[in-house]
């Protein structure tokens, strides 16, 4: 499978799932700014949104949008256990933080990395997102993951937004639940492994 990226961007979620699953990924890096990948080939021609992640199966189809591709990685591989069975309510409570994270999360953030954004409105951002973050941090609790003791692919993708926080101007430390629990899926194995492949972190 080949997984085309950004470091440290949205697709940083399936690469961690790829690695959680067991599954081989040949990595392909893209400048999101040029649009071309590290070859130079023009990545609007690989996917017309232009932007990552995108994921190119065995027979050439390619898949885009970070949840719809990690739900099916861990479909590819039930045994890890990345979500729920289909059909189950632990399933749809996947869904609705991955629709969450995507829509109230993620999208937030935006205006932040916009150097074309004024102050007040990144303020405002700031100040819409660390509103999430409170009631996420209530949700978890003391959880290990979002769904209880088990980490998911929600897991990939909160850890992946939570990481842009300092960037964004964000202190986490303000929610020592939320803080340990980036620490928590910091230490996992398969996520050091991807962050190491994209140069976030030292081998």
């Amino acid at each position: 499978m080949k997984l085309y990226y950004s470091p440290g961007a949205s697709s940083l979620s399936p690469h961690i799932v790829l690695r959680e699953a067991g599954v081989p990924v040949e990595l392909v890096k893209v400048d999101l700014r040029s649009k071309r990948t590290e070859a130079g080939q023009d990545f609007r021609t690989i996917n017309s949104k232009g932007y990552v992640p995108t994921i190119e199966l065995e027979d050439g189809q390619r898949l885009t949008e970070g949840p719809a591709i990690v739900q099916y990685i861990a479909d590819k591989v039930p045994t890890r256990g990345l979500a729920p069975a289909t059909g189950t309510l632990d399933r749809y409570r996947l869904h609705e933080w991955l629709n969450f994270i995507s829509s109230e999360l993620h999208k937030q953030y935006s205006p932040l990395f916009d150097a074309a954004a004024d102050d007040a409105l990144k303020a405002r951002q700031r100040e819409r997102i660390e509103g999430r973050l409170g009631w996420i941090a209530q949700q978890l609790g003391t959880r290990d993951y979002l769904l209880g003791n088990n980490f998911t692919v929600a897991d990939a993708y909160l850890f992946t937004v939570l990481n842009w926080s300092a960037h964004a101007g964000i202190n986490l430390a303000q929610w020592p639940v939320l803080a340990t629990y980036v620490a928590r899926v910091a230490a996992r194995p398969k996520v050091r492994e991807a962050m190491q492949a994209e140069g976030l972190l030292k081998p």
